[in-house]
């Protein structure tokens, strides 16, 4: 099976050099600098092993490689699906499966408008790895697996592809009903935007902290309540639209907690989070939020804007994810 990976970040990298070591698929990476690429990549995974996966192709001319693949997966950022899909398009053939490894920042709302209806549309609740490049174009670490995946297929056979990818990524996968369920997550868009709020909603130029805070071991209560109560809100929304009750877990459920304080404790304990630092840029001797790091490029305009729209289309209050929102939005006004 040929598989097109469109993208080259963290998560671009584990999946193609993961999918690219099995035997079953030739795998191809459709990415904006191919010239930084190596044929063979290493993954590095958390029980000390080295995976090494040999690419098919490497290119930047969707020419190259659209047109052969039987999957296109992408790994992109909120702001590059729509010139990505725009690409591929014209050398897309009509039934080939088209997916997102995120969902949570606009895919399926910009794939229905952009593909044909005969394009099979598929994406996940979460991401199938925690991930991070180590020498860009040739290694990277998979720092944590998940023990199954909840996937939504628009347009296409739900079984079919649910078999594919298990076998791809070899983890379990559950349909969900709908896209949806599969949009709308409290993962990055709420974990990331109420942990950068309560880090730095009262920052000001000329402020230089001494230090550069880990995101997750460093996790406060005060983070975990802003967390829990968009959390609430979130799930106000979830009640009017056609999403399946217990489909999306709430963020205390899925981090098995019950309060604020044992949320942080949960969260200071993930090994897969341990050593992530927050998004800070040197100055000086000191460091200062960077703003135009992916934690507030991706996960304010087109995580949580997502959720904050459709709340506004439906009338939900949400003060708390409102004052989240509107902080985001001023940084990049």
């Amino acid at each position: 099976m040929k598989i097109c990976i469109c993208g080259g970040g963290n998560l671009g990298h584990v999946i193609t050099g993961f999918v690219a070591a099995k035997k079953d698929y030739e795998v191809s990476l459709l990415t904006r600098r191919p010239e930084q690429w190596n044929k063979t990549l290493h993954i590095y995974t958390p029980d000390g092993k080295t995976i090494e996966g040999t690419l098919q192709q490497i290119t930047s001319n969707a020419a190259e490689v659209i047109p052969q693949a039987d999957i296109v997966l992408l790994c992109l950022p909120g702001y590059g699906i729509v010139d990505t899909l725009q690409t591929i398009l014209p050398y897309l053939k009509s039934q080939t499966p088209v997916g997102s490894i995120v969902s949570s920042t606009g895919f399926f709302f910009e794939a229905m408008k952009i593909l044909p209806e005969t394009v099979p549309l598929f994406g996940f609740q979460r991401v199938p790895f925690i991930a991070r490049v180590e020498d860009y174009g040739k290694s990277a670490h998979l720092l944590g697996y998940k023990p199954s995946l909840s996937m939504a297929v628009e347009r296409g056979d739900g079984a079919v592809l649910a078999r594919i990818i298990e076998e791809m990524l070899d983890t379990p996968v559950q349909l969900l009903a709908n896209y949806y369920e599969a949009s709308l997550t409290n993962s990055n868009p709420l974990l990331h935007t109420s942990r950068l709020y309560s880090m730095w909603h009262d920052w000001h130029e000329g402020v230089v902290y001494p230090v550069q805070p880990q995101f997750y071991s460093d996790w406060t209560d005060e983070a975990s309540q802003l967390l829990i109560d968009m959390d609430a809100e979130f799930f106000r929304l979830l009640e009017v639209l056609p999403v399946t009750p217990g489909s999306i877990p709430t963020v205390l459920d899925y981090y098995e907690s019950t309060d604020a304080a044992s949320l942080t404790r949960k969260l200071h304990s993930i090994e897969a989070f341990k050593g992530l630092l927050s998004p800070m840029r040197k100055v000086g001797d000191g460091f200062v939020p960077d703003f135009q790091s992916r934690y507030f490029t991706e996960d304010f305009p087109y995580g949580l804007a997502i959720i904050h729209r459709l709340m506004q289309e439906h009338h939900i209050d949400g003060p708390h994810i409102q004052q989240v929102y509107d902080w985001g939005s001023s940084l990049s006004a």
